[in-house]
């Protein structure tokens, strides 16, 4: 595509159009010629859409979620993205659900946009295209966007890069999933979530939750489950604006110290669309405590350092790997170490000489 092309398309894309939005997301996803000047060519219209990641295991219900999620926004009048990064097909690495018809609330709404896209491997988490495809969406002019994770393990953590909330589902009297979050997933959520709140143990898995987070936040208190914290945000509904603790000094000394937020735990019943609303509220209070805390532009600060670094990674990765192929191929250097003639130290010492040379000048 030429320059004057890829203009073109950018244009249609903030003009609103949403084939050019589809043509983009399908640059980013397959690493087209030219998708990074159109990235770069949209950078300066993004920063305005709020984004949540939905993550936990199969079978949660996330799709229902977001499907929920999506309409409840619509009929207060915001437009929505939806990204779900499924599981990547062994033989083409594309998304082997597809563009799934799973938005059943949202069909036919053209404000609706949703994208499966391939996770590349990575199964459970996100593509190294999310984040891209995140920023098309927003210099379209979404309200808000959400990226619903495959949910297969641990490598959910990779959410939080692109989110400024993270949701995480729980299956009432899912023993296992509780157990799992114990493994780090706990550490990333800002919003729990036991869907299915209908079936049996719903109320146990809320209390064990509740437990967590709140040893999690101070290991030395007791088991009161029922507590959130002398920090958490906390209104009539159990979220949002830290209680006014009445009077006094520790009042004042409370005022004086930051915002700080307590994960919240909130019970749905997704398929009839009970808990939508305040699991909506609580998303709200979370992006307003990030506005007035200051975290939501550290964490942009955050997510453009890891951006930089993975792409210079990337590129890196690339420049060296074509040094390997100029010196003989890596499989030439792997025989020279098997038959002791040199060591892998060795070997990437003599590959990275070059580039430390041509960065060694830098001074001149």
């Amino acid at each position: 595509m030429s320059q004057a092309a890829e203009s073109d398309l950018v244009e249609r894309l903030l003009d609103g159009e949403h084939r050019a939005l589809a043509r983009v997301i399908t640059k980013i996803e397959s690493r087209a010629s030219g998708y990074r000047d159109i990235i770069s060519d949209i950078h300066s219209h993004t920063g305005h859409a709020s984004v949540v990641g939905v993550t936990g295991s199969p079978g949660a219900g996330k799709s229902t979620l977001v499907d929920k999620l999506a309409k409840f926004y619509r009929d207060r009048g915001e437009t929505v993205g939806v990204i779900a990064v499924d599981p990547s097909s062994p033989y083409t690495g594309g998304a082997v659900l597809g563009d799934r018809i799973r938005m059943a609330s949202n069909v036919g709404d053209m404000d609706v946009f949703f994208r499966s896209m391939s996770a590349r491997g990575q199964l459970g988490g996100l593509s190294t295209a999310t984040s891209d495809a995140v920023k098309a969406l927003d210099a379209f002019g979404k309200d808000r966007i959400i990226i619903e994770t495959v949910g297969a393990g641990q490598n959910e953590v990779d959410v939080v890069k692109t989110a400024d909330t993270v949701v995480v589902l729980v299956q009432p009297g899912s023993g296992d999933d509780v157990q799992m979050l114990k493994a780090g997933i706990l550490e990333i959520g800002d919003v729990f979530v036991v869907n299915k709140a209908d079936m049996a143990g719903a109320s146990r898995t809320v209390a064990e939750l509740e437990e967590m987070i709140h040893l999690r936040d101070d290991p030395r208190a007791n088991l009161d489950t029922g507590h959130h914290g002398h920090d958490a945000f906390d209104d009539d509904h159990g979220h949002g604006a830290e209680a006014d603790t009445g009077g006094s000094d520790e009042a004042a000394d409370a005022d004086s110290e930051p915002p700080s937020w307590k994960p919240q735990v909130v019970e749905t019943v997704a398929t009839q669309g009970e808990g939508i609303e305040t699991l909506v509220e609580t998303l709200d209070d979370h992006y307003t405590y990030l506005t007035d805390s200051g975290e939501l532009d550290e964490k942009a600060r955050q997510r453009a350092a890891e951006e930089i670094r993975q792409l210079l990674r990337s590129d890196v990765g690339e420049l060296l790997e074509q040094e390997l192929d100029a010196q003989g191929g890596v499989d030439d250097f792997a025989a020279s170490v098997v038959e002791k003639e040199t060591d892998p130290y060795a070997v990437t010492e003599e590959v990275l000489e070059p580039l430390r040379d041509c960065l060694g000048d830098h001074d001149d």
